[in-house]
């Protein structure tokens, strides 16, 4: 079981029994209170029960493929690059290309919200945290969650 919170647009903090993770995608740094400090840019990890993935992209900006349990959660923010090295189940985005090229079961909304869902022609709900219990507690039809 994990966690997944929002504080702001560009940040997503993952959390698990093991660790806590943030993720700034606008910085393309990793936080994870480590002893060698923060984990800037691409490249693979692993901390405690998490491993990510950095992808650069052509603009050399940084996306991630988080796996935790068998769960795939990519944050991309608004990138839309690279889109074909990311699988998700849970994707952290404010891209409508990303949701339909991608096509997770879960979108936890990084931006305009109003605009995605209209878009996709899906209804959003709120949620202070979303808390994950595994593959199968996944909504079997797409669904948009937006953290504050």
């Amino acid at each position: 079981m994990f966690e997944i919170e929002s504080k702001n647009q560009d940040e997503i903090i993952i959390s698990t029994k093991v660790t806590s993770i943030k993720f700034n995608i606008a910085d393309a740094i990793i936080d994870a209170n480590l002893s060698v400090g923060k984990i800037h840019g691409p490249g693979e990890f692993e901390i405690g029960d998490v491993a990510i993935r950095g992808i650069s992209t052509e603009s050399k900006r940084t996306i991630y493929d988080v796996e935790i349990g068998g769960i795939h959660i990519g944050i991309i923010g608004g990138i839309e690059e690279n889109l074909d090295d990311i699988v998700a189940d849970i994707l952290c985005t404010s891209s409508v290309r990303a949701i339909r090229e991608i096509e997770p079961k879960l979108i936890v909304a990084m931006g305009n919200v109003d605009g995605m869902v209209s878009e996709l022609k899906l209804t959003a709900r709120t949620e202070k945290k979303l808390k994950v219990k595994n593959l199968d507690s996944l909504p079997a039809t797409k669904e948009v969650v937006v953290l504050n």
